[in-house]
């Protein structure tokens, strides 16, 4: 995801989202964090143009099958982007190393395998309250930030391609 805070968006800053068709894939471990996410990546996607319709919302078991989750999104619906949310909250074992690890890297690969955006927007936190904290909370909501992230990846996956074009 985005270094800065993407947070508290301005709608006139978003690209037009009229045209775009985006898939959104959602941990349902730790639902109270994962949803939050997704109502907030649903918000600044419909604030930027985006009708229902074109936001495809699909869930999965935990983090460790968003890549998947994402993978069949986009061999199975024409996206410009998938917005991958979860929540992995660090434990007394290195499950989490290993859930967050597999998840960060499945994630990279399914995006660079289909040359399309998929946005990492999965939490991993020490403890519930960081992770509520960016879930809507203190630190803001990094649902509205994946979403942010994924308009502007494919704004300027067109802009390449236009220039491309133009230039052949």
């Amino acid at each position: 995801m985005a270094t800065k805070n993407l947070s508290a968006y301005s709608a006139q800053e978003l690209p037009d989202a009229t045209e775009m068709f985006i898939g959104i894939v959602v941990s349902e471990w730790n639902q109270h964090i994962t949803f939050a996410l997704r109502d907030g990546a649903i918000e600044v996607l419909k604030a930027a143009g985006m009708a229902d319709e074109s936001i495809l919302v699909e869930y999965v078991p935990g983090s460790f099958e968003l890549p998947m989750g994402a993978q069949t999104m986009l061999e199975t619906h024409p996206l410009d982007a998938v917005i991958v949310l979860g929540s992995v909250i660090r434990g007394e074992t290195p499950h989490f190393d290993f859930v967050c690890d597999a998840c960060a890297q499945g994630v990279m690969r399914v995006g660079l395998d289909h040359q399309t955006p998929v946005i990492f927007g999965v939490l991993t936190d020490n403890s519930e309250e960081q992770a509520i904290a960016r879930a809507g909370g203190a630190k803001g909501n990094k649902g509205i930030e994946a979403g942010v992230t994924a308009l502007k990846m494919i704004a300027l996956n067109d802009r390449l391609l236009q220039r491309m074009a133009e230039n052949t």
